[in-house]
């Protein structure tokens, strides 16, 4: 079945959706759903015959394409794009944060995922947050903005890793192009104009040197000028003489330890030593049979990978091929395996360095077909977790604001990155140093350490990475052999209902990667159902209303980026209407 014709009724947003609190979150958010249509963009799926980058600013994409034009890798690629971002997209990733990456290797038929996750400095403990009193902030803000919230960095360490493995290019031709940029300077775009506008960060205007960055003169940055930074070229200068020990050892953790210890709003832990010690780490990728397919993901600290899975796999229980994706039927059944799949989630996914996940009795095809068994013809209203043995926990009380960025690259050899990267919240801690912005991470942990007692699996310790809902995918043929598709969105924990949905519209209703990834988006987080505004989906308002469902209309900003790789090796790349992204093949 495939889907109706909805590109003309897709609204591009140039802002960060709301994300919606967590079941049982108790933390003030700010009420602002920023989701105003502000025009239209048709984007058609892209053919090519050799290699494929899809990111989000058209420039990242170009670095990108480059690399792959001149015989890189995808991890090559991967590393420009990066660059790229944290000069072009400095509200989303850069190398103030951390990453998530899947890598296939194609001649060895093996699909690694690197943990890039930051980390907390290693004094930190479960009050990080709390008051003398004991008591998490009543204002979220009051956690976000300044160098409390700021985790160790793992990008970098993350990309050189993997470059040191599967690149071919030198290292230190690809930021090139970045640090060109960022002399000379890049053209500032609408959605960074309209974001600084919004004011959706209220520590960038407070804390310098970001406040002078995105507001000279006290005014945000115009669309269509042109803005240098010069700062940030001096550091990925040095990075790409010296590596990342420039960034872990040298001159520039001087300057973000400094940054971080003195800031003028919640001074933060970090330390010189607490950047030294860090280390990416290859992990064990998750992955489950749907149908006739094997879709794998990134493991915890990630939640995304392991709920992706389970929604699939409780949705494997219906015969989803059949129905209308933009009908009730669909979105009901969706929902409620999102709000099963985000019960578990919620109880038990943490850093297993720390704290022993379930994992294999997550995705036991037993236990999803257990779970599906609570979908009746009713809304569940709110889920109950799974029990499993010696579990003794609570559900979490992290709130996760959207943002993100995520990669997809094929290169010209079959080798593939599905990447997503992060800083956390729009414009992360509002920290800044040498040019880039560092990122709130600290706050994707539990800002309370306990409920009555018990404790919670994703809460603060020292060394600890927070859980995250990056969730960036690959699917294969079911012997695990062939790649078909791999694909990504930035969106806070409504990433992995962008992703899940996704999934099924190439795997169950027969659409291209494009066509996918303009579907009318349905969310639930175990809270309430989503349905985005101006889209066929919204006009399911009523009917699930009268299945019981909390319905609310309103803008849900993906940024989905995804390639197909038919089996004749063509790949199909799309990327989402809703941003600024582009997917770009092989030069002309």
């Amino acid at each position: 079945m495939k889907l109706n014709s909805l590109a003309v009724l897709l609204l591009t947003s140039l802002t960060l959706s709301a994300c919606a609190p967590q079941a049982g979150d108790e933390h003030q958010r700010d009420k602002r759903e920023p989701e105003a249509a502000t025009g239209v963009i048709d984007k058609a799926a892209v053919y090519s015959n050799e290699y494929m980058v899809a990111a989000a600013t058209p420039e990242a994409a170009a670095a990108g394409r480059k690399v792959l034009a001149e015989g890189g890798s995808a991890i090559d690629a991967a590393v420009a794009v990066q660059a790229m971002l944290t000069l072009t997209e400095p509200q989303s990733s850069g190398i103030g944060g951390g990453a998530f990456i899947l890598y296939w290797d194609a001649a060895e038929q093996h699909l690694y995922t690197i943990d890039a996750r930051e980390k907390a400095p290693a004094s930190a403990t479960g009050n990080l947050f709390l008051d003398a009193d004991g008591q998490a902030p009543e204002n979220f803000w009051d956690a976000v903005v300044g160098g409390r919230s700021v985790g160790t960095p793992g990008v970098l360490k993350g990309l050189e890793l993997a470059h040191q493995r599967w690149g071919n290019r030198p290292w230190q031709t690809l930021f090139s192009d970045t640090i060109t940029a960022a002399e000379s300077g890049f053209t500032v775009s609408a959605r960074l104009q309209r974001l600084l506008e919004m004011d959706l960060n209220p520590g960038l205007r407070q804390l310098a040197p970001a406040s002078d960055y995105f507001y000279p003169d006290g005014q945000a940055l115009q669309a269509g000028t042109t803005k240098t930074n010069p700062e940030l070229a001096w550091a990925l200068k040095l990075v790409a003489e010296q590596g990342t020990d420039a960034f872990y050892r040298g001159p520039i953790a001087e300057k973000i330890v400094a940054a971080v210890q003195n800031s003028e709003l919640a001074p933060g832990l970090l330390t010189l030593t607490d950047l030294a010690n860090y280390e990416a780490v290859v992990r064990d990728p998750v992955c489950h049979i749907y149908r006739i397919y094997k879709v794998c993901g990134m493991g915890p600290p990630s939640s995304g990978g392991l709920t992706v899975l389970q929604i699939l796999g409780i949705l494997e229980n219906f015969p989803v091929s059949q129905w209308d994706p933009t009908g009730v039927k669909a979105a009901h059944h969706f929902t409620q395996a999102s709000r099963l799949a985000f019960a578990d989630r919620n109880r038990y996914i943490a850093d297993t360095d720390f704290v022993e996940v379930p994992v294999t009795e997550m995705l036991k095809k037993s236990y999803l077909a257990s779970r599906a068994r609570y979908i009746g013809n009713r809304d569940l209203l709110q889920a109950e977790p799974g029990v499993f043995e010696t579990k003794n926990l609570v559900d979490d009380r992290s709130p996760e604001f959207p943002n993100t960025s995520h990669i997809s690259i094929v290169d010209a050899e079959g080798n593939a990155v599905s990447m997503t990267t992060s800083i956390e919240m729009g414009f992360g801690s509002s920290v800044m140093a040498s040019g880039f912005l560092l990122n709130n991470q600290l706050t994707d942990f539990s800002l309370r350490p306990e409920v009555d007692g018990k404790l919670i699996a994703n809460r603060v310790q020292g060394g600890k990475r927070p859980r995250s809902s990056m969730a960036p995918t690959m699917v294969f043929d079911v012997k695990g052999q062939e790649l078909m598709h791999v694909v990504g969105s930035p969106g806070g924990a409504r990433i992995i209902n962008y992703v899940a949905q996704t999934l099924l519209g190439v795997l169950d209703w027969d659409m291209n990667m494009q066509q996918a990834i303009d579907q009318p988006h349905v969310t639930n987080l175990n809270n309430y159902t989503a349905l985005e505004e101006g889209t066929e989906m919204a006009d399911l308002a009523r009917a699930l209303k009268a299945m019981g469902h909390d319905v609310r209309v309103t803008g849900l900003n993906s940024g989905l980026h995804g390639i197909t790789v038919l089996p004749d090796g063509q790949l199909i790349g799309g990327a989402d209407p809703r941003r600024e992204g582009v997917a770009l093949g092989e030069l002309e």
